[in-house]
């Protein structure tokens, strides 16, 4: 149990959030066979967004990152509420999208935000395909949001 992933958590200085609320007509996470599909996640905090805005004006890259991470956080969060991290088998997919300003390219380096974490949790189980996207607006005026896939036993 000690390398299990409340663990690997907790050696990063990290606890899970409560399941943060959908903000629309929707469910955290949804298991179908051996898959929880994880909806779209904010970096939101007990209930509120930790930054607003567009990387790459008010926003940084390194604080894109960091949110990031604070989403892939949530989204774990609420595979654990579903069926409990221990069952996690494999991160499959992580879809990342940037609020990005004109001009801003650099959506990889943030989503390494949320890769990172997995890694970090997982080991070789949390290493995924992935996508990182620069879109002109997201809901609430996030910076960023990731979708995630994983199969669980």
């Amino acid at each position: 149990m000690s390398n299990g992933p409340h663990a690997k958590l907790a050696e990063l200085g990290l606890t899970l959030p409560e399941v943060a609320p959908p903000v629309a007509s929707y469910v955290p996470a949804v298991q179908s066979g051996q898959h929880v599909y994880v909806s779209g996640q904010l970096p939101m905090a007990e209930g509120k967004l930790l930054a607003t805005g567009k990387v790459g004006a008010g926003i940084s890259a390194e604080q894109a990152k960091d949110l990031a991470e604070r989403c892939a956080l949530n989204a774990l969060a609420a595979v654990d509420a579903l069926v409990g991290l221990e069952n996690v088998v494999k991160i499959v997919k992580l879809t990342g999208f940037v609020a990005s300003a004109p001009g801003f390219t650099g959506q990889p380096g943030v989503i390494n935000g949320a890769s990172d974490l997995f890694g970090a949790v997982f080991g070789e189980a949390g290493r995924h395909a992935r996508a990182a996207v620069g879109v002109a607006e997201l809901p609430l005026d996030a910076p960023v949001e990731v979708d995630v896939i994983v199969e669980v036993a």
